[in-house]
């Protein structure tokens, strides 16, 4: 006799897309790492920006709330990827501010200020709605437009790229955990039929394998270009 029937091959399946999206969102959560080695070695943030970091934490904030029960049932593991995500990025935001210049370290307190007074407006706001059905579609529009939003913030790293025909600013893991988080939570959200989910996820596999290709692409010329090769993030 069989231990599985049919109904319960998408439950199955679906978790382990979750657990795998979450073991990858870890390697992307640990990626900006290297560079803050850099910046404290350094005693700056050089060129970098502490704006991605400021999207993920509004990113991973609002999605943490969209997969927590009472706003969708059986997203555990997007609330579990997502605190984790939010803990890195208070780090990242920290180290940031303790290290930028004094304009650019008033600019990114102001953005985080006003990051987490919206998320508690959005919080505060969406427990109003009565309807369980439209609260979770209010959040979830929410939840989609925020992840879209992040997945394109490395646009302009692309553009950097092609541009300056060097991969300095797109590190390898940075991209590959992109695609490979991206990937596993589309299958979530489509094992889901949650289009929440795997909408903005599949955006995010189709940026992320634009990104892989352009590094592979481009790495030659830039290993020619530096005898030293750089760890840095779009960041």
């Amino acid at each position: 006799m069989s231990l599985f029937n049919a109904s319960s091959i998408p439950i199955v399946g679906k978790d382990a897309a979750g657990i795998a999206g979450n073991i990858f969102a870890f390697g992307l959560f640990v990626s900006p790492i290297p560079t803050f080695r850099r910046i404290i070695r350094n005693g700056s943030t050089e060129m970098f920006s502490g704006l991605p970091y400021i999207y993920s934490l509004m990113n991973c904030l609002i999605c943490l709330w969209y997969g927590t029960p009472l706003i969708s049932p059986d997203n555990l593991l997007v609330t579990t990827v997502n605190s984790i995500g939010a803990a890195f990025q208070l780090v990242y935001i920290v180290l940031f501010l303790m290290y930028a210049e004094k304009r650019r370290k008033v600019r990114t307190l102001g953005l985080l200020l006003a990051v987490l007074g919206v998320f508690v407006i959005i919080l505060v706001g969406s427990l109003q709605i009565a309807d369980s059905t439209v609260r979770r579609m209010f959040v979830g529009f929410l939840s989609c437009a925020s992840l879209i939003s992040m997945f394109a913030s490395p646009l302009f790293i692309i553009k950097l790229v092609i541009r300056t025909r060097s991969v300095e600013f797109m590190p390898f893991y940075l991209s590959l955990s992109t695609f490979l988080m991206s990937v596993s939570f589309f299958l979530y959200g489509l094992l889901s039929e949650d289009p929440f989910i795997y909408v903005p996820n599949g955006i995010g596999t189709i940026l992320g394998m634009v990104q892989l290709l352009l590094y592979f692409y481009y790495k030659r010329s830039s290993d020619q270009d530096s005898t030293e090769p750089l760890i840095a993030s779009y960041g």
